[in-house]
């Protein structure tokens, strides 16, 4: 897959951004969690295929993630690892109460969209078992925002285990694209006991996939934007999980927004993104 080339549909968006000389949207504060485990296929990554209806990256396959709620950012959680104040160092945020709530998010969206709790009764434990119908209806009003996260945890005697979380990186929407996000990517092992399962109204597929299997289907059978492939080119630096939660003990690089090419109709990247590319794409 050429991580440069336009997506699906952003050819169509682009000429009429270009038409309407439309002034960029303001991009919403999101995130996304890759889910990581050991498998037969080495390191696994857990992903979903949004529908096809979905008016942001319809039929694309992602990680469980989506927009930061308001109600993300209260105060009132029950909270376990690194401070807001340091997740504002490692997210490159100026605001504590803007990162607690993207690392809030992550959570919850992982949660949501994957039914894999980052949460415990204590600082050393995460729940054991999401996959019963009280989880099954959590998800369900949380997805239709009928109630907070924070009730979620509170009602059950939960804090939030923010020190299972790396951050990874942060993508920005590219500016022609009508609906914009600044997206954290973060890291995380999946828990023991917990069992990822994804099918929700936006997604209408899931499943498990090494990082050499998703590379090679990137552009066939898997369609990615370039967050995600690129991501999967970072991942794949790495003999294991541990070793990527290593490398992700530090704060954010600097924001990737793609631009564009003005020679032609394709995305501009950071040189290193095409770099592994070319040395670690199958061919």
């Amino acid at each position: 897959m050429d991580p440069t080339a336009l997506p699906p549909g952003f050819a169509e968006q682009l000429a009429d951004y270009t038409a309407r000389a439309a002034a960029p949207a303001e991009p919403r504060s999101a995130a996304s969690t890759v889910l990581l485990r050991e498998g037969a296929r080495g390191i696994e990554v857990f992903l979903m295929r949004r529908r096809t209806q979905m008016a942001f990256a319809g039929g694309m396959v992602v990680f469980p993630g989506g927009g930061v709620d308001p109600r993300d950012a209260t105060d009132e959680v029950g909270w376990v690892g690194p401070s807001p104040a340091e997740w504002a160092q490692r997210l490159r945020l100026d605001d504590e109460g803007a990162a607690r709530a993207v690392v809030c998010a992550a959570v919850r969206e992982t949660f949501e969209e994957s039914g894999v709790l980052l949460a415990g009764p204590d600082g050393s434990s995460v729940v054991d078992d999401t996959s019963g119908p009280e989880w099954a209806e959590a998800r369900r009003a949380l997805e239709a925002r009928e109630t907070a996260f924070t009730d979620v945890l509170r009602e059950r005697g939960l804090v939030l285990r923010t020190d299972l979380l790396r951050a990874w990186t942060c993508w920005i929407t590219p500016e022609f694209e009508p609906r914009r996000y600044r997206t954290y990517f973060f890291v995380t092992a999946s828990p023991e006991g917990q069992h990822a399962a994804g099918v929700s109204t936006e997604s209408d597929a899931a499943a498990w996939m090494g990082v050499g299997e998703a590379l090679a289907a990137a552009g066939g059978t898997v369609m990615m934007l370039p967050p995600q492939y690129c991501t999967f080119l970072e991942l794949a630096q790495y003999g294991s999980i541990a070793e990527i939660l290593a490398a992700a003990d530090r704060p954010i690089p600097e924001p990737v927004m793609p631009g564009l090419d003005p020679e032609g109709p394709s995305l501009v990247l950071p040189a290193h993104y095409a770099e592994l590319n070319a040395s670690t794409a199958p061919r």
